[in-house]
């Protein structure tokens, strides 16, 4: 149950759905009290166009993106542990896996293995029900794996998790099993503040890898590179509210998880 809620209630303080809330109490209240359907249509209004444009949303993927910048020459490990959340299942019409947005992570962890940076990959990651039947998730990057020539034999699946806390907690039984002291952790810029954060309260020895980065020094440039560009970004972009909508449930899931103790 907590699971569903944690994925369900804060979509009502998300942009789009706390637009939507708005513009739901001002259809209710438009003839009765129009001074607060106004009210509600302005606030609807505000945060779509705050939101979406391009300054306000890179600035706050930046500032989660860039806690963890990866190093010149990453350092060897005794294993890569990558999150799950960078794949689609085989379900039709697709003939098989499908790397998500966020399958750079996949990627990332087969250049790392093929560096020698460390022996295994732990691939974590189950499946949740209600997005859709399939296979976990870990499975689903172990074949993308393989299909790319890494071993099967240096992969290593953990299928039960359904959250980040759960990937740690998970994750330390197998690095306990096999005495693996320090690890690699791949995942997505954005998710790394947060994912360090519940690896390292476990008492785990992790060296961030984060890859999947949306913001770019480039992409600030562009921002202000010129005074159209400037005015530009400021127009609403479905993918500025995408980016803003996916930092700010970072931030909302940090402070649940810090309430209930995981960070």
């Amino acid at each position: 149950m907590f699971l569903y809620l944690s994925k369900l209630l804060p979509l009502f303080f998300y942009p789009l759905g706390l637009a939507s809330l708005s513009l739901i109490v001002a259809l209710v209240t438009l003839w009765k009290r129009p001074r607060i359907a106004a009210g509600a249509i302005a606030l609807a209004l505000t945060v779509l166009l705050l939101c979406s444009n391009g300054w306000v949303a890179k600035s706050l993927v930046r500032s989660l993106e860039w806690q963890n910048l990866p190093v010149a020459q990453m350092p060897n490990a005794e294993a890569i542990v990558v999150l799950g959340g960078a794949t689609k299942s085989a379900s039709f019409p697709r003939p098989s896996v499908d790397l998500s947005e966020s399958g750079d992570r996949v990627i990332y962890a087969a250049q790392l293995y093929r560096q020698k940076k460390a022996p295994i990959v732990i691939l974590s990651g189950g499946r949740i029900d209600w997005r859709g039947s399939g296979a976990p998730e870990s499975e689903d990057m172990a074949k993308i794996l393989t299909s790319i020539g890494i071993p099967s034999e240096a992969l290593v699946q953990e299928p039960d998790s359904l959250n980040t806390y759960e990937n740690a907690v998970n994750v330390k039984k197998i690095l306990e099993a096999r005495g693996i002291r320090q690890i690699l952790l791949v995942t997505s810029a954005m998710h790394m503040p947060r994912s360090l954060k519940i690896f390292q309260r476990q008492g785990i020895d992790v060296i961030p890898a984060p890859t999947d980065f949306l913001v770019s020094q480039g992409d600030l440039q562009e921002l202000g590179n010129t005074p159209k560009a400037a005015i530009l970004n400021l127009l609403p972009d479905s993918n500025n509210l995408h980016q803003f909508t996916n930092a700010l449930k970072e931030y909302v899931g940090s402070f649940v998880y810090r309430l209930r103790g995981w960070l």
